[in-house]
């Protein structure tokens, strides 16, 4: 069993411009039960947790144009809207490995990489609450993965066992027992369809193109196609909040909508920057919460495990580095509820494994303030999104979806105008990224090398280091190699290719 997570924290002038770091407490048994042991045992509460695949920070709670997310907002509306949410790794089986064991990714052997398994010695929420608690559990669509659940020792997913959907969930219910659900849609994963942006009603003309993308009608409705399916998954969550109302159980239910990582276009999905790492998050709790806020705290979605099982009378285990989030639930504070809330850890290792020529990840650590992102790429020789040379199920550079988006930008990549664009997202990087997000919000200029800055890229990175080393981060003791040996559990392959001419030209290649 690994120990607790002690996180660092300190004092002086930079801790006052950077905001300061988290300090935790140790955590219990899971067997104990927590603080709230007397109101649990009058009346658990149910668990909706409506989770989206690839889901950035578009909703119309969040003031993106062009999109209408009336389930979302309504969460929010109600309950909490928390402005600074993010997954603690941008990528799908990472991510979801991490909110169920309430842990750093990187604690999680081959569970830190995409296509994985995730070992049944490491406790999962679901689990806990149904043999500690007597919860019924379950999922449905989507739940962790994508991966081999028998490969780590499992006979289940890790969500719980899977239902055609929530009616057949309730109905199979026990009478009278708590439950915890796992609605895992697949939008608004790629592919896109023009049809339902067209059912949906979006024109890609009101859409709003981030300055790291070209600015192109292609570019307008891929964007406009992805809105499409995040207005259909909310419309989904919609419906369940319908069901949970019609059974009489939505005033004892603690809701939760958000997404695993950010949007799949280049500079997102499985990179740190905020449109990988960012992601939409409300939490309603109907009976529990003073008032509707606006959250400002920083949360990572690790803190969903120990938050649930506190709900439900648990105290979480020692394992987990997340923190409750109750404390922010039924405070009536607003938009900050806590200083020790001022930064969030993020990790990258493995997503495509075969996007490179010999197999190996990407590993990338971050730290994320209110002001600042510090990034340390510890492989920067190798390419961030894949090899130009090396194609699979994502074509060239395969750590970046395939799309229109990304097709068209390689086949302009030498263009003048979008030359610039096509190397932030897939050229080389270097050691070291630092983002004064205060001037730079999309996280577009590197100020690593800036002399003005060097006295905070210190500080940043030994305060990532000293994190890292009380997450027991393997990276932070120079052994991440095991995570290029785990299996990549995929039944596709690579081939090596001559890259496009564009390509040629942009990156200098022979």
């Amino acid at each position: 069993m690994k120990r607790a997570y002690e996180p660092f924290h300190w004092s002086g002038v930079i801790s006052t411009i950077v905001g300061g770091l988290a300090l935790v407490a140790t955590m219990g048994n899971a067997t104990g039960k927590s603080h709230r042991d007397a109101e649990s045992e009058g009346q658990r509460p149910n668990i909706l947790f409506a989770f989206a695949d690839d889901w950035g920070v578009h909703a119309s709670a969040y003031g993106t144009e062009a999109i209408k997310t009336p389930t979302f907002d309504r969460i929010a509306g109600e309950g909490i809207r928390f402005e600074n949410a993010f997954v603690n790794a941008p990528s799908c089986t990472p991510s979801r490995g991490s909110i169920l064991t309430g842990q750093h990714a990187a604690r999680l052997g081959p569970g830190a990489n995409l296509h994985s398994t995730l070992p049944a010695e490491l406790p999962v929420y679901p689990a806990l609450l149904e043999t500690r608690r007597d919860y019924f559990v379950g999922h449905t669509r989507k739940g962790w993965g994508p991966g081999n659940v028998g490969a780590g020792g499992r006979e289940r997913n890790p969500a719980g066992p899977q239902y055609d959907d929530f009616e057949q969930f309730l109905e199979e219910r026990p009478e009278g027992a708590p439950f915890c659900f796992w609605f895992g849609s697949s939008d608004p994963h790629r592919d896109y369809s023009d049809s339902l942006r067209q059912e949906m009603g979006i024109d890609p003309a009101e859409v709003v193109v981030p300055p790291y993308l070209p600015d192109v009608p292609v570019v307008r409705k891929d964007i406009a196609n992805y809105y499409a399916e995040v207005q259909r998954f909310d419309r989904e969550v919609g419906g369940l909040l319908k069901q949970l109302e019609e059974a009489g159980e939505l005033e004892n239910t603690l809701v939760v909508m958000t997404g695993d990582h950010g949007w799949p276009f280049p500079r997102g999905k499985s990179n740190l920057y905020d449109a990988g790492a960012r992601v939409p998050l409300a939490i309603w709790w109907p009976g529990k919460m003073e008032k509707p806020r606006v959250v400002t705290d920083f949360v990572s979605l690790t803190d969903l495990a120990p938050t649930f099982l506190e709900v439900a009378g648990l105290q979480p285990p020692q394992e987990m580095t997340g923190r409750s989030l109750v404390e922010i639930l039924t405070s009536k504070r607003e938009p900050r509820v806590g200083r020790h809330r001022s930064h969030v850890v993020l990790a990258k290792e493995r997503h495509h494994g075969l996007c490179r020529a010999d197999g190996n990840a990407y590993p990338s650590r971050a730290i994320r303030t209110e002001n600042f992102l510090y990034i340390r790429n510890y492989k920067p020789g190798r390419w961030p999104l894949g090899a130009p040379n090396i194609s699979s199920s994502q074509w060239i550079f395969s750590d970046a979806d395939d799309a229109p988006t990304k097709r068209w930008m390689i086949n302009h990549a030498s263009d003048p105008e979008v030359e610039p664009l096509f190397k932030l997202s897939f050229a080389k990087r270097p050691a070291e990224e630092l983002y004064d997000l205060r001037k730079d919000p999309y996280q577009m200029h590197n100020l690593a090398k800036k002399a003005s800055y060097a006295s905070l890229k210190t500080h940043l990175a030994e305060t990532l280091q000293s994190e890292l080393e009380a997450l027991e981060d393997p990276r932070a003791f120079g052994k991440g190699s095991q995570f290029d040996e785990y299996p990549y559990h995929v039944g596709y392959g690579s081939e090596k290719v001559e890259p496009p001419e564009p390509v040629k030209e942009a990156l200098e290649l022979e």
